[in-house]
């Protein structure tokens, strides 16, 4: 009985950092997000074989494939109903877009910027930049034009 006791012990301790590991928020949250709505698009130009685009809007903090429906999530997200995956989100509060580079060309400032994923399962050459307004993380996402897959890296990488 000793043994189980301190068993429960040491899981109810833990399981307040399990919950927090679980939970995606502030820079975890916005780097799912932008991994969802690639791994969407580029689904979407393989599956109906047409090139597909996700439209960034910097100054609003939103970013989508277009043309997509979804049910929405209770962060604002929309989520596809049949992949599950993210096709529009906004960034979470603490979140900052500071670079949006497309094929070497800033967007950063810019009402809108688009990239295409191909039917092929390529995409437009991308690197998006994001801080954490609290903790000064900040994440790199590489969108490889090759495969049109997202790699996410420390920015100095």
């Amino acid at each position: 009985m000793v043994v189980v006791a301190i068993i429960g012990l040491v899981a109810a301790m833990g399981l307040p950092s399990i919950f927090k590991a679980l939970q995606k928020e502030g820079m975890r949250k916005a780097v799912s997000d932008v991994e969802g709505v690639f791994f969407s698009a580029r689904e979407q130009a393989i599956i109906f074989n047409k090139t597909v685009a996700v439209t960034f809007y910097p100054r609003e903090r939103k970013f989508g494939v277009d043309g997509t429906t979804g049910t929405a999530g209770a962060d604002g997200s929309i989520v596809n109903t049949h992949s599950g995956r993210t096709v529009m989100a906004t960034l979470p509060e603490g979140v900052v877009l500071y670079g949006l580079g497309i094929y070497r060309k800033d967007y950063t400032t810019s009402d809108w910027a688009k990239i295409y994923f191909n039917p092929d399962g390529t995409s437009d050459e991308a690197i998006i930049l994001l801080s954490d307004k609290s903790g000064g993380k900040s994440e790199k996402i590489t969108l490889e034009y090759a495969t049109g897959m997202p790699v996410v890296s420390a920015v100095d990488q």
